[in-house]
């Protein structure tokens, strides 16, 4: 049940469609779960997408890894990936991604130790230090410590999950600059890969996405061809939001999939039976805060109603059955690093956002920058990054079973 197990998020999609395209400006809502941290707005791991003949280069802030040849039709300069990873732990670990992807977890793991062995070090210090002023100099350097190794954290996160998109040989989109504009200005230049996003996730799971992506782009669901022109920043709040939802989603199908396979589930989800699309009906009726977005008149000429595109689904079903403690539980995110792993991922795609606030303290959209897509483009990077999220919780999971840094 999307609707109580995340918090809402109206992010207005501003579409100013070109002469030949009929689009209306609409607002849709993504599902997001609740934070522990805020995410403040919504610099790249420029490793090559060609791994034949690699040659790394050493930038000011970080490694950017170019091919000196390739058989691609692509750049071989193009990154695979649009955040930098600027530590040096990030900077090891890029150099991984290049050369053997495969070891990435390995190369991590070690990475870990190292990081409890600082820790360790650094706590027996803290227990044998002076007082007075020799103790507020030892505090500084433990803080300055203890965000070297938020930083390291971040990015041995950010490397996990880069390096499970290659063993799935997906792409990630690259930064949408104005650079990445094609002939006609449009800015989705990259592949569709769905089948491949398809097999990333339970059939459960897949079946909640599909719903997802019907909430955002409603009837233009399976309209890839067509072309608007949206707010960037507005395209950026739904990415950071799918990220969140994917998150979520993952760790709730986690769980399904363990009490599904120990044969455990709760009465009525053991088959595909009525109740269940009864259950789902019965939930979506009411609309009042997930779906109301369908009844405003601007947007039901863009999503064609929402409430008869989510379809039964035992995944929504199940959650269902969860209290309201064990929902807000599952749908926050657990650490601070992997809050800003999705605040700067989506920075690193969309730039920095240039917030302006109107006298009445609203946030003045004439300025936002737009950018030219199309409706499939726009599904591409919802299932990225659903699936960026899907994969955040299973890389914060790996970290924090090895070195323990997730707040109960």
């Amino acid at each position: 049940m999307e609707a109580a197990a995340a918090t809402l998020v109206g992010s207005s999609l501003h579409l100013h469609p070109p002469p030949s395209s009929s689009v209306t400006r609409s607002t849709v809502y993504a599902a997001r779960p609740r934070l522990s941290f805020p995410i403040k707005h919504y610099s790249s791991l420029a490793c090559s997408r060609s791994w034949n003949k690699r040659m790394v280069l050493e930038s000011r802030r970080g490694i950017v890894v170019r091919a000196s040849s390739s058989s691609d039709s692509t750049d071989p300069s193009d990154p695979i990936a649009p955040l930098r990873m600027e530590s040096p732990t990030g900077q090891f670990l890029s150099q991984i991604l290049i050369s053997h992807p495969h070891l990435v977890p390995a190369a991590v793991e070690q990475q870990l130790k190292q990081l409890q062995t600082e820790w360790d070090t650094e706590q027996k210090k803290e227990e044998l230090s002076a007082s007075g002023t020799d103790l507020v100099l030892y505090r500084r350097i433990a803080e300055v410590k203890a965000n070297e190794r938020k930083r390291a954290l971040e990015e041995i996160l950010y490397a996990l999950v880069v390096q499970k998109f290659m063993d799935a040989d997906v792409s990630l989109v690259p930064a949408i600059t104005p650079s990445s504009k094609n002939s006609s200005g449009q800015v989705d230049t990259w592949p569709s890969q769905e089948e491949k996003f398809e097999q990333l996730h339970s059939p459960e799971a897949y079946e909640m996405i599909q719903s997802h992506l019907a909430l955002i782009l409603g009837n233009r669901l399976n309209d890839s061809k067509s072309v608007a022109q949206i707010s960037k920043l507005r395209v950026g709040q739904v990415y950071a939001a799918s990220v969140m939802y994917g998150y979520f989603l993952k760790r709730v199908d986690e769980r399904f999939q363990l009490e599904k396979t120990m044969k455990i589930l709760p009465n009525g989800l053991d088959s595909d039976g009525s109740s269940i699309e009864k259950a789902v009906r019965e939930d979506i009726r009411p609309a009042g805060d997930y779906l109301a977005v369908s009844s405003h008149p601007e947007v039901s000429s863009w999503s064609g109603g929402f409430g008869n595109r989510i379809k039964p689904s035992r995944l929504r079903t199940y959650l269902m059955s969860f209290d309201g403690d064990t929902l807000q539980r599952f749908a926050t995110i657990r650490s601070k690093e992997a809050v800003s792993i999705i605040e700067k991922q989506t920075e690193a795609l969309f730039g920095r956002p240039e917030i302006v606030l109107t006298p009445q303290g609203t946030v003045d959209s004439s300025k936002d920058e737009l950018i030219k897509i199309s409706f499939g483009g726009l599904r591409k990077l919802v299932l990225e990054a659903i699936t960026f999220g899907s994969f955040l919780w299973d890389g914060e999971s790996f970290v924090d079973s090895r070195y323990h840094f997730v707040m109960n």
